[in-house]
């Protein structure tokens, strides 16, 4: 049964790709920080892009299907789930905690990337915005505190696959790779025909644009 779209399936591996690149592109650092900048530009549009999705993209993308108060998550780690939930389908209650502290320390950091100056040669677009005060307080999250918490939350992310893949028998990242999953009979699937995938676009350019229109603010 179709869980993951495609739209949501590249958002993924795409947002990998990238986030791999700019630990290899700030390490690096020299002309290499060229590229950290497109690239912190591209994840501002994965980020606004996958907002947008989890308002209007398919059925187990979307927040509601996935986000769960207190409540929820206790009686998931007790196992008293009901089975008309799903909560194991998609995203479950504690897989959604990791994905919305990713979105959100992404965003922390792609934020404080743009204002921040490591008053040597590299300054974000929006830097003439903010005092230097808080241009300092930034640069300073961006290099430290900020990249090393994304680090430990994508370890933790991989920790989580490999203790679902040999610990439960579950492969998680099949499912991300073919959209598809082995699901009970009667669960809904994902709408991923060609409306929902050429809305998906339709944001994509959308955030694309947002993105690029941020970049050049710096000259």
């Amino acid at each position: 049964m179709r869980v993951w779209d495609l739209p949501t399936r590249l958002f993924h591996w795409v947002l990998a790709l990238a986030v791999v690149a700019l630990v290899v592109t700030a390490k690096i650092g020299g002309a290499a920080m060229v590229w950290h900048f497109r690239l912190g530009y591209l994840v501002l549009a994965l980020v606004v892009f996958r907002i947008l999705w989890g308002l209007v993209g398919g059925r187990w993308s979307r927040f509601a299907s996935f986000v769960r108060g207190p409540g929820t998550v206790l009686r998931y780690l007790r196992g008293d789930s009901r089975a008309d939930e799903h909560l194991d389908v998609g995203h479950n209650p504690l897989g959604s905690l990791s994905v919305l502290a990713l979105l959100f320390f992404l965003a922390l950091q792609v934020g404080t990337g743009l204002v921040a100056d490591d008053e040597i040669a590299n300054v974000g677009p929006l830097n003439r915005f903010v005092s230097s005060a808080l241009a300092s307080q930034a640069t300073h999250w961006h290099k430290d505190y900020g990249q090393w918490i994304l680090l430990a939350l994508v370890a933790l992310h991989v920790l989580a696959i490999l203790f679902y893949l040999f610990g439960k028998g579950k492969n998680l990242v099949r499912p991300m790779i073919s959209g598809d999953k082995p699901l009970p009979p009667g669960t809904p699937p994902a709408a991923d025909g060609a409306a929902p995938r050429l809305l998906a676009l339709v944001l994509a350019a959308a955030s694309g644009s947002l993105a690029f229109w941020v970049s050049r603010l710096a000259t």
